[in-house]
């Protein structure tokens, strides 16, 4: 298989566990997670064809980990980036003193004016790496990485989430924590 036919695979992957399960009549449980089986056959359906060793490779081979299995393999679900209502059962965590945000830099000024909310997701999403905000923010035009103060949202109250592909979680970054 391709490189852009796994790419594409994955893309088709992110719809359906992370936004529009209904596109293909998939059922996801409160947490997230849908059937391995459930999945091939209605994706089939779509003339999307994945096998079991697809999925495993897609798991491998996806450099953000965006997507797991539970323990038997028997359901599989995104990590975070949900745009539907989903419980991935995130616990609190302290994050690191500074945390990245990537964007595009004709987003900047409204960013510093009105903060960073999650839109149509569950959570913003923030990375630990300069390099990881760098690839999120030069998908959306010229990046631009901006430097959130975690430490003090933290010690003002502000919940933070670790996602398990790594990715830091909260709901809103308000103006004076962009460094």
């Amino acid at each position: 298989m391709t490189t852009t036919e796994l790419r594409r695979k994955s893309k088709f992957l992110s719809l359906v566990l992370r936004h529009q399960p209904e596109k293909i009549d998939l059922t996801l449980d409160a947490n997230g997670w849908a059937k391995v089986e459930q999945l091939i056959h209605k994706a089939s359906k779509h003339k999307i064809n994945f096998t079991m060793e697809l999925l495993e490779k897609i798991i491998e081979t996806n450099d953000k980990k965006r997507f797991t299995f539970n323990e038997d393999k028997t359901k599989i679900r995104a990590n975070q980036g949900h745009s539907i209502e989903i419980d991935l059962d995130l616990q609190l965590q302290m994050p690191p003193v500074i945390l990245y945000h990537g964007t595009a830099e004709r987003n900047v000024d409204s960013i510093r004016a009105n903060g960073i909310d999650k839109r149509k997701r569950q959570h913003v999403h923030l990375s630990h790496e300069l390099e990881t905000a760098r690839k999120v923010g030069s998908r959306h035009g010229k990046p631009t990485i901006l430097h959130i103060d975690a430490k003090q949202m933290y010690n003002d109250g502000c919940q933070f989430y670790l996602s398990k592909n790594g990715v830091w979680l909260t709901e809103f970054i308000h103006p004076k924590y962009i460094l």
